[in-house]
């Protein structure tokens, strides 16, 4: 909202000697948000001058120039030549002149310049020159503006060019605030300035009655009907070709609204000043009386933009006979428009429901003016007080006259009583507010104070239907009494708190990961329905999900039920800005719904209350599962190629080292074994299991992404992913870790190649000789994998490195072969594999 300070300074009076920046400050105090401040860009000398008499001179380029002697006054130079291209004024007309030193917007410096063969001593000025308005067919005549000023006055200040505005940002709760009236309140609030209210002042006549109104709402939104309030008056005699007055147009323009026409400029100034939206309809163009209503399938509207608009039947309307002239709080329509020739013009000031403007004005993707207040809610209390305000504007500046022909609805009910207990505002704030400040403040603000045995009953004003408890109460007068008077105090923390065991374990997964060199990323949650089925279940069968009702995008409306598309994305963006080396990993929350059952709730409970265990329970049902996954994406290489040494791509073995980092770090031993998924590649895919007390659980996968697939993607052949539940991971771990002392006794090593069927998993040959070999073996890695010559068809040797260590004494080399063997010994009964000589 920009507020023009010339018009704030109408209804409150600012404090002496203030600039734009004290006025931002005595808001900021009250809790509005600055956001700048605006100013014309014209910096003087400007003054009146008139046109004694000039000579056209054609020019060899086809232009005709005017070389003018213009009259400045004494105190300016007396008289000057100036060339003007310009041909609307004649030898008498009095003109704004910018004279050598002056600065238009641009910047635009004025001065003294020879052109077309002569010295032109400053120049004429349009009104789009000096930042008036948009009108650029020729130089701005006073006498159009109404305007007879003394020959060399100061034409900035006669234009209301000196004036300024400060802009502040306005809360959806704070709807009151977007208008001049709604500011200067809340600048009195802030400095204990007296605030006239411009209502007060608006002298309204009778209401007029006789013109048909009604409102046929069959389809209200949370049962609100779409128009409680609606006024109607008429103004007959309008002169539409009047100049705005430049005070007014100067207003609008510092407000940010153009100039348009003056009917149009009056009813956007009143909805400034007033916060009301008001329209303006050709009383000649219209067909009947108006109906409010929705509107009806196949209907469509073009609207004052020029665009047809096919209506929905949840849109409100304005109509008469013929059909549809307006989406109501919206936008009007052309059928009914104000014009050249309009003379009878009927005022709307009406109340819409916030709901369906806002509904409406987002599907026709349509903001405007009026939509933003209505959304925010606007007093219904004003609309009468509005109209009447625009009738007064049209009378005094458009030669109008009002006629008793209008119509009044008005079925908004009156605001409710709040109950404010003694000492609430206290207790909630922490600042100690007695009685006496408590009825000032409330009263201030408008609302209606009585004093009761327990406290006060207060009920809000029609322009504040955010004050709903005693908590918002509490809130206005923390506001208005000062923020600066709230503590700033630091709870102190509980003895004996802090991280959950399961925050902990967390924690730590998290910091192993990137202390092994995976960069942590964060992946927006929604996925489309096929990005769930192919990560989200090994099969690559449809998996349940949680479609979203309002997806931000229409595109990836399900929440994720995989961590893995989402790093996939990430590596694409990276991919695109050239970099090709990725090690990166995301802790976060899918959402795995039970099938057949229907999650959400009806209506969340009130917030300003702790919910009973019932309906906390409720609410713990209406969501899904959301269980805590840990996914990681590899792909590039691991070490970049440097003097002497290759570069080392990544692969199914950096995931699979990732997956052991997890596991360390959450104490728990993962077991790797031959899996498949649907979307990695079949001899590359290793299912993950840890133990539990009932025996061992799938918590995860690992692998290499389908060759084919990554080509799709736009990704490099080999793409190294693992996923795992990290939740479960957590849940298997012990709740006390038992470390192993270090042993002072050598360790024995030895290698173990077994040859075995080609469709022996190496993990589960590694298991089988792990287990075989008892308690004397402390380390056992898979080192090769050997197919070729000397290996039977149809087989392969897998060679092991295996650690032997006794903690009480020194193995010999006879005992650590006979646990080798004892080990080969196992894995040949499970799997037929013989020593490899």
């Amino acid at each position: 909202m920009r507020v023009p300070l010339s018009w704030l300074a109408e209804y409150v009076d600012l404090l002496p000697g203030s600039t734009p920046e004290d006025v931002h400050a005595a808001l900021v105090k009250v809790g509005l948000e600055e956001e700048a401040i605006h100013r014309f860009e014209v910096t003087g000398p400007v003054v009146v001058g008139q046109v004694l008499e000039f000579v056209e001179e054609p020019q060899s380029n086809g232009k005709t120039i005017r070389w003018c002697q213009v009259d400045v006054g004494e105190a300016n130079g007396g008289v000057r030549g100036i060339v003007c291209g310009a041909h609307n004024f004649a030898a008498g007309d009095k003109v704004a002149v910018t004279l050598p030193g002056a600065v238009l917007p641009g910047p635009f410096p004025i001065a003294a310049r020879k052109t077309y063969g002569h010295t032109s001593d400053g120049m004429i000025a349009s009104g789009r020159e000096l930042g008036l308005n948009d009108e650029h067919a020729g130089i701005l005549v006073l006498a159009t503006l109404g305007l007879d000023p003394e020959i060399g006055a100061d034409a900035i200040a006669l234009l209301g060019l000196d004036d300024a505005a400060v802009e502040v940002n306005v809360t959806p709760d704070r709807g009151y605030a977007f208008s001049i009236r709604g500011i200067a309140r809340e600048y009195s609030h802030a400095t204990g300035a007296v605030f006239r209210d411009p209502v007060d002042q608006v002298q309204s006549d009778a209401a007029a009655d006789g013109f048909p109104l009604a409102i046929s709402d069959d389809a209200p939104i949370r049962g609100n009907v779409g128009a409680s309030v609606f006024v109607a008056r008429t103004v007959e005699g309008v002169d539409p070709t009047r100049p705005t007055p430049p005070w007014l147009a100067a207003r609008l323009r510092l407000a940010g609204i153009r100039s348009l026409t003056l009917p149009v400029d009056i009813t956007n100034y009143v909805m400034l000043e007033f916060g009301q939206p008001i329209h303006g309809y050709d009383l000649d163009k219209l067909a009947g009386g108006i109906t409010v209503r929705r509107a009806q399938p196949g209907e469509t509207l073009e609207t004052l933009d020029g665009a047809v608009r096919k209506l929905d039947p949840e849109d409100l309307l304005i109509a008469d006979e013929s059909g549809a002239i307006g989406l109501a709080g919206v936008m009007g329509g052309a059928k009914t428009e104000m014009s050249d020739t309009t003379t009878r013009v009927l005022v709307e000031a009406a109340n819409f429901d916030p709901v369906s403007i806002a509904r409406t004005a987002r599907r026709q993707k349509l903001p405007s003016e009026a939509s933003r207040r209505f959304e925010r809610g606007v007093d219904p209390a004003v609309a009468e007080a509005a109209a009447a305000r625009v009738v007064q504007l049209l009378e005094q500046l458009a030669g109008g006259h009002a006629v008793a022909l209008g119509a009044r609805i008005h079925n908004e009910s009156a605001p409710q009583p709040i109950e404010l207990p003694s000492g609430f505002a206290t207790r909630l704030v922490g600042v100690d507010y007695d009685d006496a400040e408590i009825e000032r403040t409330l009263t201030a603000i408008g609302a209606s104070v009585v004093k009761a045995d327990a406290g006060f009953t207060v009920t809000p004003p029609s322009w504040r239907p955010d004050l709903t408890d005693a908590a918002t109460l509490a809130e206005e007068v923390a506001r208005v009494g000062g923020y600066e008077r709230i503590p700033s105090v630091i709870p102190v923390a509980p003895p004996g708190r802090g991280l959950t065991r399961e925050q902990q374990l967390r924690r730590q997964a998290a910091w192993a990961l990137a202390g092994s060199g995976l960069t942590e990323v964060l992946a927006m949650p929604f996925l489309t329905a096929e990005q769930n089925n192919a990560f989200g279940s090994p099969s690559g069968e449809p998996v349940p999900a949680v479609k979203l009702a309002n997806a931000l995008d229409a595109r990836v409306p399900f929440l994720r039920t995989t961590l893995l598309p989402g790093l996939i994305d990430i590596a694409q963006r990276n991919l695109s800005r050239g970099l090709t080396d990725l090690a990166v990993y995301e802790l976060g929350l899918v959402f795995r719904p039970e099938a057949g059952v229907s999650y959400g709730v009806d209506r969340l409970p009130i917030g300003n209350a702790r919910p009973d265990d019932a309906t906390l329970a409720a609410l713990d049902a209406s969501i899904p599962p959301q269980p805590r996954h840990v996914a990681g994406l590899f792909l590039g290489n691991a070490t970049p190629k440097q003097p002497g040494h290759p570069a080392v791509a990544t692969g199914l073995a950096d995931a699979l080292a990732a997956v052991r980092t997890l596991g360390a770090a959450v104490g728990v031993e993962i077991s790797v074994r031959q899996g498949r998924h649907a979307s990695l590649h079949p001899g590359r895919t290793a299912e993950l299991f840890v133990a539990t007390a009932d025996g061992e659980a799938s918590v995860g996968f690992a692998g290499e992404l389908l060759p084919a697939l990554a080509a799709e993607l736009d990704l490099p052949r080999i793409v190294a992913v693992f996923e795992a539940d990290l939740g479960a991971l957590i849940a298997a771990s012990p709740e006390t870790l038992e470390v192993a002392p270090i042993s002072s006794f050598p360790a024995a090593t030895q290698d173990l190649s077994l040859v075995v069927p080609l469709a022996a998993a190496a993990g589960e040959v590694l298991a089988a000789v792990v287990e075989g070999a008892g308690e004397l073996l402390e380390h056992a890695q898979v080192v090769d994998d050997y197919r070729g010559q000397g290996v039977p068809a149809g087989c392969k040797s897998l060679t092991f490195a295996l650690r032997f260590r006794a903690g009480d004494r020194t193995l010999t080399a006879s005992e650590a072969s006979d646990a080798k063997l004892a080990g080969a010994a196992l894995a040949g009964d499970r799997f037929g594999a013989t020593v490899r000589e």
